[in-house]
Parts: structure tokens; C-alpha cells; sequence
């Protein structure tokens, strides 16, 4: 039975993923950095579908945690042959704050990890000569809000580049770029979604289902739904001084809800434990 590894994989649309794959059969590696709800997740899946779940408990912000999930991913015994590079989280400090780390933060959690994870996973893969690699962009990275707009560029121009490198290796390379997803993301970002308009929204299950048949097709870019499909072709086509206008009355429009916004943004979860498991194996316990 395949494996597919999924970091981020424990809420969000990185569950939902672990969800759609187990239901596929896939045998699964959660990784994230929070230890219970890892396990709570793990005897959820094998209870529903009968897989076995590893968990890998990281702070993909480390690099000696990001370095052991990359090993578990060239592990030639073990091999992967799906790999959902989820793992994230927003990034609304300002461009011009003098404390840059959580702009560092995102880089090492967004970019640097999903440059290690995609090419441990690219190498592993190609020697194979089969395998998937899934990296979670966001139409953010079409517009200028800043250096989560950045770090979703890159993103996706960093897939286009790792398809290129892996073309004819039977291993393909899919970035998929949502809009509004209905998840606790917004929630734990303190950003409020009152003023989006509804038909901009899509629950999680559809988004991942379409982003699992685009690289199964073999489509570097997923963008689900044809609205938004719409709206980044015009992204794209648009003179990017419309775009910059277009992100400034967003942001602006961001910062006033953050304002009015009543409840504090929770903390990030725990650091990693560095602790590996293996749930289900036996089928005990879910």
C-alpha cells in the first residue's frame, strides 16, 4: 500500500487531505508540532478507513526537525510516494516592522522547508521513477499583500521550476493555489470574513478533491473553482499597477477588521518533541 506524508496535517485543509488520501488507501505520515492533536487525528483516520498512520511531531521552523522529516522522505525502506508540502500559516506583520521574525518564520516554515521536503521527496521519487509532490500555494501569491503574497510566489514559481527539473521522471509536481477556503486558518489568523462575499468561498473537501485530480492529470497549477480560475487570469493579465492598487484596498481593508477584531489571535502550538510513532500498524487503539 502507497504512503503519502502530508505536513500540516492535522487541521485545515492539510486534514483534509490526510482524509481524501486515506480514502484512497493511502497509508499516511502526519507531520506537524503539536503531539495530541497528532495522535487524536491518527486514531480518527485508522478508525475510518483502516490505514496505518505515522506521526512525526515538528517544528518545520527548525532545521534539525525539517532535516528528519526529509530523511523519512529519502528513507528507501519506507518509501513515499505522496508528499503534501501543507504546512503554513499568515503573515500580516508589517513590511516595515523592525521585528522581522515571524516574516522569518514564514520563510523558514513556506519556503525553506518546501524547498528541502520537495527535493528530498523530487530525489526519492525520481530514482523510483514514479511519485507526487504537492506544494499548497494560495492566489495571495497573484496579488502584493505583503510577505505572505511573496512567500506564495515563490511557491509556485519554485513547482513550476521543480516540474521542469523533474519532466519525463514519471514523478509529477502540482502547486495548488486557493482562495477563501472555509477552515479554522482565518480564525487562528485573527482575520475576519465577514465582508467576503459568499460565492468567493469553498469548503475544503471540493478544493482537495480538485487538487488531487489536477496532478493526477498532471496540472503543474491548480486554481479550484472557475471563478477563481477568472479572477487570476486577470491577475495575471492586468497591469500590476491595478494589482497594487487592487492589494492595497485589501490590506486596508484587512487592517480595519483586525482593528475592530475582539478576540486575541492564539498562540502557535507547541514546539516539536522530536518523537516519531507508528499508529495502526497492529490495528489496535483506533
Amino acid at each position: 500500500m502507497a504512503t503519502a506524508l502530508i505536513t500540516g496535517g492535522t487541521s485545515g485543509i492539510g486534514a483534509q487531505f490526510a482524509r481524501s488520501l486515506a480514502a484512497r488507501g493511502f497509508d499516511l505520515v502526519l507531520v506537524a508540532r503539536d503531539s495530541a492533536r497528532l495522535e487524536a487525528m491518527a486514531e480518527q483516520l485508522h478508525a475510518a478507513s483502516g490505514i496505518q498512520v505515522e506521526i512525526l511531531s515538528a517544528d518545520l521552523s527548525k532545521r534539525p526537525d525539517v532535516d528528519r522529516v526529509a530523511a523519512r522522505l529519502e528513507d528507501a525502506e519506507r518509501p513515499i510516494e505522496y508528499l503534501v508540502n501543507n504546512a503554513g500559516f499568515g503573515v500580516h506583520t508589517k513590511l516595515l516592522d523592525p521585528d522581522t521574525s515571524a516574516h522569518e518564520r514564514g520563510f523558514d516554515v513556506m519556503c525553506l522547508a518546501v524547498l528541502v521536503l520537495g527535493g528530498a521527496a523530487g530525489r526519492a521519487m525520481r530514482a523510483r521513477g514514479h511519485g507526487t509532490i504537492l506544494n499548497v500555494s494560495s492566489t495571495a501569491g497573484f496579488i502584493t499583500m505583503g510577505s505572505y503574497s511573496a512567500i506564495k510566489a515563490w511557491v509556485t514559481s519554485y513547482t513550476e521550476g521543480l516540474a521542469v527539473e523533474l519532466r519525463g521522471s514519471g514523478v509529477r509536481v502540482t502547486a495548488l493555489c486557493p482562495g477563501w477556503v472555509r477552515t479554522e486558518f482565518h480564525e487562528r489568523a485573527g482575520i475576519r470574513t465577514g465582508s467576503i462575499p459568499g460565492p468567493l468561498w469553498i469548503d475544503a473537501e471540493p478544493l482537495v478533491e480538485t487538487a488531487l485530480r489536477d496532478a493526477e492529470r498532471g496540472r503543474v497549477i491548480s486554481i479550484p473553482t472557475v471563478r477563481f480560475q477568472v479572477l487570476m487570469w486577470f491577475a495575471r493579465h492586468a497591469p500590476k499597477s491595478a494589482i497594487r492598487r487592487i492589494s492595497g484596498a485589501i490590506s486596508s481593508s484587512r487592517n480595519s477588521s483586525a482593528a475592530a477584531a475582539t478576540h486575541p489571535v492564539p498562540p502557535p502550538g507547541p514546539n516539536s518533541t522530536g518523537s516519531i510513532n507508528t499508529v495502526g500498524t497492529t490495528g489496535e487503539g483506533h
